[in-house]
């Protein structure tokens, strides 16, 4: 176990530094994307016992209970109209006065009628017990009014994006504007031959641990495949 802390793909074998150095003559990237939190004290506390950053995840857990979600883009509004399918209400949080999402996932979360959206407004506390119980109720303030509003709640969905973990490879790699690493469609190929990725990393699309654990599968045989091409 090793925490890398510096690489150097310009040179063959490529180097990476953390505790030890090593060198290897193929690299698979497999870092992951970390989901975006909104800094609650509150939040951190309920982390796994209420609150979540993957409805596709962890939504079965509050079939038949009320829950929240907060963010105004595509992800805040599929994770909503998914719960909703679920759970017995689902209120949205918006702090803008109106969503970024597309107009058809918009036209889906106003179609769906257990799915509530509460326009202007920011979360200011998750409530509840950090022990058995967990979240209880989620108090979100309206940003223009100042009005506090406490929702009942016994999930609290984080939806506002995630971050690839990228930073190490920044200036070596290509990525797009968001961070995630750019391969070769159809493989897991970057732009420097012996260098794979897989999973989150190049994913912002699906982020599952299904098409994560395919994708790691296609790096493993890509590698196997470079290393043979090179004897």
């Amino acid at each position: 176990n090793d925490h890398i802390s510096k690489v150097n793909l310009k040179q063959s074998p490529f180097l990476l530094n953390g505790t030890d150095s090593y060198e290897a003559n193929t690299l698979i990237i497999a870092t992951g994307a970390s989901a975006k939190y909104l800094g609650l004290p509150s939040e951190q506390e309920f982390l796994g016992r209420g609150v979540s950053a993957c409805a596709t995840c962890d939504g079965f857990f509050y079939k038949g209970m009320d829950v929240v979600v907060v963010g105004g883009g595509d992800t805040a509004a599929e994770e909503a109209t998914y719960l909703a399918k679920l759970c017995t209400k689902v209120t949205l949080l918006v702090r803008r006065d109106e969503m970024r999402a597309s107009k058809a996932m918009q036209k889906r979360v106003f179609n769906t009628s257990n799915l509530e959206v509460l326009f202007n407004h920011e979360t200011k506390s998750i409530n509840g017990e950090p022990g058995e119980i967990g979240v209880e109720s989620v108090t979100a303030t309206n940003n223009v009014t100042g009005e506090e509003t406490t929702i009942p709640a016994k999930g609290f969905f984080v939806a506002i994006g995630h971050t690839p973990n990228t930073n190490l490879f920044k200036g070596q790699l290509d990525m797009d504007d968001n961070g995630y690493l750019i391969i070769e469609p159809g493989t897991s190929k970057t732009k420097i031959p012996g260098v794979f990725a897989a999973g989150d990393v190049a994913d912002h699309v699906y982020r599952q641990a299904v098409t994560s654990a395919g994708t790691g599968c296609m790096a493993a045989l890509d590698a196997e495949r470079f290393l043979a091409s090179q004897e």
